[in-house]
């Protein structure tokens, strides 16, 4: 089994880092990222015609190779399945991404986007992304909130969702390339409240309310943006952000089929339901 993982907040991310070490059990990990920050490339892949993509080699403490791409998440998977970095792949796990990707996020994603990319190709995915405890705007969430974050909660709900998915690819029993966003509140492990299939909301937690153009000084005709935040919003709870928000994991499937898949993921959810009861 190899396992393709990947992130769009750039090689460097711990949250990365404690990802790709939790997937280890799993099968063979290749870490192919980018080399800096791509959040809300969602599925771009970027100007082919003009870019002149490099790759490098990094170095990832537990993990045995590793590389970075001047390109957004997508074109990381792109290349990985043209064959750039060798055999094929059998299922990306893209994360985890601080700040959840609900609502309209979702779209937006770089997370999820990688996710997307990778469906065709016929390989199935998992984004993985956690909530910014007092901050979750549109799926980001800055350096300095991220002090304290449980990145071993969301690992570890990963890992759970995965064992079962890994076992059902290698018995043939997923039928198509399934992709699938778990959301996993920040909070320790034996604090959470369980897990639930989620619908995507139409709203994240918190949104940008408000984009206004001031001028740039000594730059006639320019102007900057100035972006302004919502307040926080109670979400229903049957959707991915009011599951979070009840400290419950959320697990929601974004590809063409959706029952169809739900059942063949029967092992997937098993695991979670181990982990979470």
């Amino acid at each position: 089994m190899r396992i393709l993982l990947t992130n769009d907040d750039g090689i460097d991310s711990t949250g990365l880092h404690v990802l790709a070490r939790a997937m280890r059990e799993h099968g063979e990990v290749v870490i192919i990222a980018p080399d800096r920050e791509f959040s809300g490339a969602g599925a771009a892949l970027g100007a082919l015609h003009l870019m002149v993509p490099e790759v490098c080699r990094r170095h990832v403490d537990g993990i045995d190779e590793a590389w970075a791409v001047s390109g957004p998440p997508a074109l990381c998977v792109m290349f990985a399945r043209l064959g750039a970095f060798g055999e094929p792949f059998d299922l990306i796990v893209s994360g985890i991404n601080p700040g959840a990707n609900v609502g309209r996020s979702v779209y937006h994603s770089g997370t999820v986007g990688a996710c997307l990319s990778g469906r065709n190709g016929h390989i199935p995915g998992v984004a993985v992304s956690q909530a910014v405890t007092g901050f979750g705007v549109e799926g980001q969430g800055w350096d300095e909130m991220l002090v304290g974050q449980k990145w071993e909660t969301a690992a570890a709900v990963a890992s759970a969702f995965v064992g079962g998915m890994v076992r059902t690819i290698e018995q043939g029993g997923l039928t198509d390339a399934a992709v699938v966003n778990i959301n996993v509140p920040n909070c320790e492990l034996h604090e959470l409240a369980g897990w639930g299939h989620a619908r995507v909301g139409v709203e994240p937690p918190r949104r940008m309310s408000a984009a206004t153009l001031v001028p740039k000084e000594g730059h006639e005709g320019a102007f900057n943006v100035r972006m302004e935040w919502g307040d926080a919003v109670e979400l229903p709870g049957d959707t991915d952000g009011g599951m979070v928000e009840q400290n419950v994991v959320a697990v929601s499937y974004l590809t063409r089929l959706e029952a169809q898949e739900r059942a063949d993921l029967g092992l997937a959810e098993d695991g979670l339901s181990s982990l979470l009861g």
